[in-house]
């Protein structure tokens, strides 16, 4: 039953939780974390790691695609990103941490390194550049995944499938399987991926309608929430629009399943995207229901990461309504690996982020991702 709560004479609200409400019960079993499988299957890309990084151009170069991928993670490109709109992107990072520099001194609280992102995205995507970017991912021997945009998706999708790419990620802030326009033929999504021979990951979504919708679209995953990260998005503050993430994918666990009984046996993906800074954080999006983890904030601490320490979502850079700031990423820097597997000197949870799910599903008992996501769960308070 759900927890509705009258927020005032007629209206009521309900209740959720992220999922720093949320603690995983031990079982009355355990095992070694060495039997312990983290593996992830999505169509027919295996990976060893539920990892895909959130597609902002803080966390993801070419570079940095391929060594996700060598770890056994997918790397996601940005196709409407720096990287699809500059030659040279080093000079233009370099600018970007300047601007950040020169705000911190004058006390703009950011607004210098957003307009600067929304004067770098007004430069045309130039398909040269995504095509070279991806030339460099495909050629180390690592599935190629891509971004686009719900409204770009139809005009740039043709030229990224005969560059290489292996699996097309649609996501924006809020998407949903038809956007209605009032000029100009709407993204049907079903049409859409019908179309494709590649497997289509979209999203964020935040309830079950919509997860349930985006399922019947042919989708192969879908992404639960929009990149959510304290101090640096703002949907919540600009749209008021958000749904708190333990809750968020619980429903979209939900719809998978209701899909699941409704087609007879067609498994969508769950992907958790936002509110995870920590490895607790990680396990229990696993354990409410997520198949795989988007991450992006967590992964600004990387050396590899081409943001140099900085965090920011693709929304900094909307011409007209922004949704991120130009942050700080968490304060360490470590290489990619020791992130991911460790060994971990930091008590925080912040390092060793996969070792860390391991040893979480070793002390409850399970061996595997699926049997991980039945595991109790209380709340807090």
């Amino acid at each position: 039953m759900r927890d509705l709560v009258e927020i005032g004479i007629g209206r009521t609200a309900r209740r959720a939780y992220e999922l720093d409400d949320v603690e995983i019960i031990p079982s009355r079993r355990t095992r070694s974390s060495k039997d312990v499988s983290t593996a992830w299957q999505i169509d027919a890309y295996r990976f060893e790691i539920p990892l895909v990084t959130h597609p902002t151009d803080a966390i993801v170069s070419p570079r940095t695609a391929v060594a996700v991928g060598e770890l056994g993670g997918l790397g996601v490109l940005n196709a409407e990103g720096l990287w699809a709109r500059h030659a040279d992107v080093d000079e233009v990072l370099f600018r970007l941490v300047q601007a950040v520099e020169e705000s911190a001194e004058s006390g703009e609280d950011l607004a210098g390194p957003v307009r600067l992102l929304q004067e770098l995205h007004a430069a045309p995507v130039r398909m040269d550049l995504i095509t070279e970017a991806i030339r460099q991912v495909r050629e180390s021997g690592v599935t190629v995944a891509v971004r686009v945009s719900p409204q770009h998706a139809a005009e740039l999708t043709p030229d990224l499938l005969a560059a290489g790419v292996e699996i097309l990620v649609v996501q924006g802030t809020i998407i949903s399987a038809e956007h209605v326009a009032r000029n100009g033929e709407p993204l049907n999504l079903k049409r859409f991926i019908a179309d494709l021979d590649v497997p289509v990951i979209a999203g964020g979504v935040g309830d079950y309608r919509t997860a349930m919708h985006l399922m019947r679209t042919g989708a192969a995953g879908v992404i639960v929430g929009y990149g959510y990260a304290p101090g640096v998005t703002s949907t919540d503050a600009v749209l008021g629009i958000g749904v708190p993430m333990a809750t968020a994918i619980a429903d979209a666990a939900a719809a998978r399943r209701d899909y699941l009984d409704e087609t007879g046996g067609r498994y969508v993906h769950v992907l958790a995207d936002g509110g995870m800074l920590t490895s607790g954080d990680i396990a229990k999006a696993i354990a409410c229901g997520a198949d795989a983890v988007m991450l992006g904030e967590p992964l600004a601490a990387a050396t590899e990461a081409p943001g140099q320490g900085l965090y920011w979502t693709a929304s900094a850079a909307h011409p007209s309504v922004p949704r991120s700031h130009v942050s700080a990423g968490i304060d360490q820097e470590v290489d990619l690996r020791t992130l991911l597997f460790g060994p971990a000197t930091d008590p925080r949870g912040v390092t060793n982020l996969f070792g860390s799910l391991r040893r979480a599903m070793a002390k409850t008992g399970y061996s595997d991702l699926k049997e991980f996501q039945k595991v109790g769960l209380t709340i807090r308070g």
